[in-house]
């Protein structure tokens, strides 16, 4: 088949985006590899650090991870002593999860590199770039809603 016969006219917008968040990933992911914490990890870190204690459930619709993949990584960050995961008194059937104080040190000590890269990236592309950034992923985020699919639906 003609790739010239496809019905493709719109540019590959998923694409665009791995390759945008590859791009600013790269810059982040030396700081986590050395602290000896994955990307996910981070994310929940994160998260928990944004948001304060959450289900798991919140964290994987937060973060974008699935339900099999969170639960054991929630184990390992567990063990690791980075999270605490706590039934809930009220429905022993749930767990709530927050950073420990070990996960809230590793946070504070990987924060001033992860701003000084932050601080780097606008001078790169500009702070005011990056605010019109942060405003149109949150149109996007708001007006498509965020799939609750754990699988990859593909393009």
């Amino acid at each position: 088949m003609d790739s010239n016969s496809l019905d493709l006219v719109h540019r590959n917008l998923p694409l665009l985006f791995l390759q945008a968040r590859e791009s600013i990933f790269a810059r982040f992911r030396p700081i986590l590899n050395a602290a000896g914490v994955t990307e996910q990890q981070w994310r929940v870190i994160r998260a928990l650090l944004d948001h304060g204690p959450l289900e798991p459930r919140q964290i994987g619709e937060i973060c974008r991870l699935s339900s099999p993949s969170l639960a054991g990584m929630l184990a390992r960050m567990a063990d690791l002593g980075l999270v605490l995961r706590e039934r809930l008194e009220n429905d022993q059937r749930r767990v709530k999860v927050s950073v420990t104080v070990k996960g809230q040190a590793l946070a504070a000590k990987l924060a001033p590199t992860i701003e000084a890269t932050y601080r780097e990236l606008e001078k790169q592309i500009g702070a005011e770039f990056i605010e019109r950034l942060y405003t149109t992923l949150d149109e996007v985020i708001a007006k498509l809603g965020a799939s609750s699919s754990d699988e990859d639906t593909g393009w």
